[in-house]
């Protein structure tokens, strides 16, 4: 169970189709063998292959899927993760060929599993982290603030604020031991996590237990001691001892084999900042004042009867949810207690809110016709002289009932008018900038909302779980197509 590293994606400095690199399109014979010459990493991850299966295993990989993985300057060359590492591992290799019949890779016998971990490398040691207690929970902070994910050009780094963590890792019924720790033995220093918490999705209608990974972070120092495949053979082991076979997973990089693949878009919110730390660039030809006025939007939502969504709300989200994520190949399987949790904000002044969900009512019946959602994910802006903190809001769950009925026309007007006031709102709550996938029914308002196109994909795994691959919303050319809805219903955190 595997690295979760998300690629956001910052808004790109070029656009065009061909820079991004258009899915389907295949690497040259000549291209794979120069990839390899160029990337000693990857020569090395593939060592266990002569150079002609080296070749042909790249060339089976998507071009823009590649260069989402691997940078040619060689700032990622250690993206492929283990390649041989996980040629050992219970997923689909990429020359599998698809299947639309959901099933097990691997049967495992609890018998088997280990009741101990591996031995670590000399001094160091597992632990289990206890987020309840706030110096731990301090400490895994101060880890991934200083070492998560960052952008190839060193400029962003996630910022996940404590508040976020809780609600991220401690979801109804989070086990401790999938809070998993290594410590420096003589400093007691944490200095790498991987964590996972239970839920359920459904693939193809199949309903499957899973725990969804997250946090798999090393310290930069110690990058090159290969702790990632240790780490995830060590939640593996203890999410097996508890009965759960299954994992979902995403990473902004290429492992074998994606399940689906979305795009990443952006919505300027404060287009000047955003523009001033590096996030987007001054399109060629317009100025700064056309930009600002260009992602200008209302004062004032338009949605009639939207309101925060309250406690008394969740059994009428949870049945307008529901309802609508079954309509998706991939999708999570929600109780009432994770829509509780999840979705409604409780106050509390000592903690940083971390998901704003909204409600329609009819004022008549008083039932709940739709509902979207939206979450905070700040990244640190790295030595700017200005600007500490990008703040981001993610589009998170959405639902509403305009969906069932038969005029599909009249859904798109409704999904781009709640659109429209999510990024109104996110506004109001001082977001920088709405991000969002090709997931969903996303593609019905990304450009008409003036969204733009970023640099990151996001690929969705399943460990030890075959299925035949579902749509990421996006066309040949990597640009948002309503033809190819209805495969991605998740939102990874």
């Amino acid at each position: 169970m595997p690295d979760s590293k998300d690629s956001k994606g910052k808004a790109p400095q070029k656009s065009s189709d061909a820079e991004q690199g258009a899915p389907g399109a295949k690497l040259t014979p000549e291209a794979a063998e120069a990839l390899l010459a160029s990337n000693p990493a990857l020569k090395n991850e593939l060592g266990g292959l002569n150079k002609d299966q080296a070749v042909e295993a790249l060339r089976k990989m998507d071009i823009s899927e590649l260069l989402t993985g691997l940078s040619l300057t060689g700032k990622n060359k250690k993206d492929m993760a283990a390649f041989k590492f996980w040629q050992t591992q219970p997923v689909p290799h990429f020359d599998d060929a698809s299947t639309a019949t959901g099933g097990p890779i691997k049967i495992i016998d609890p018998e088997k599993v280990s009741k101990e971990p591996d031995t670590l490398i000399e001094g160091f040691e597992w632990a289990t982290l206890d987020l309840t207690n706030e110096e731990e929970l301090r400490e895994l902070w101060d880890l991934l603030t200083y070492h998560y994910v960052e952008d190839d050009n060193a400029m962003f780094r996630f910022r996940y604020s404590k508040s976020f963590l809780h609600w991220a890792l401690m979801s109804p019924g989070w086990r401790k031991e999938w809070h998993v720790g290594v410590r420096a033995t003589k400093s007691r220093k944490l200095v790498a996590s991987i964590c996972g918490v239970p839920t359920e999705v459904r693939a193809r209608g199949q309903k499957i237990k899973v725990t969804e990974i997250n946090f798999l972070c090393i310290h930069k120092k110690l990058r090159s001691k290969r702790l990632a495949p240790v780490l995830i053979k060590e939640i593996t082991r203890r999410c097996y001892l508890t009965g759960i076979y299954q994992a979902i997973y995403t990473g902004g990089v290429v492992l074998p084999t994606p399940v689906a693949s979305c795009r990443y878009y952006h919505r300027p919110l404060d287009w000047l900042k955003l523009y001033e730390v590096g996030f987007s660039p001054l399109p060629t030809g317009s100025t700064k004042a056309r930009q600002i006025t260009k992602n200008h939007l209302p004062s004032q939502t338009s949605t009639p009867n939207l309101r925060p969504m309250e406690t008394k709300d969740i059994d009428a989200v949870h049945d307008l949810l529901e309802r609508y994520l079954h309509e998706f190949d991939l999708n999570q399987a929600f109780n009432r207690e994770e829509i509780e949790h999840w979705l409604v904000h409780n106050e509390n002044p000592q903690k940083e809110q971390v998901v704003w969900s909204y409600v329609v009512e009819d004022p008549e019946t008083h039932k709940i016709t739709d509902f979207f959602s939206f979450y905070n994910l700040e990244s640190t802006v790295i030595q700017h002289h200005k600007h500490d903190a990008v703040r981001a809001a993610y589009l998170y769950y959405y639902a509403t009932e305009s969906y069932f009925s038969e005029d599909k026309k009249a859904f798109k007007n409704r999904l781009q008018m709640l659109m429209s006031d999510a990024l109104i709102l996110a506004k109001k709550a001082q977001f920088d900038v709405f991000n969002a996938l090709t997931s969903q029914h996303n593609p019905l308002f990304l450009e008409h909302l003036k969204f733009g196109a970023g640099d990151g994909q996001l690929h969705f795994y399943l460990y030890n779980y075959r299925t035949a691959p579902v749509s990421g919303g996006v066309n040949d050319k990597n640009l948002p197509d309503e033809k190819k809805m209805g495969g991605v219903g998740i939102v990874m955190l």
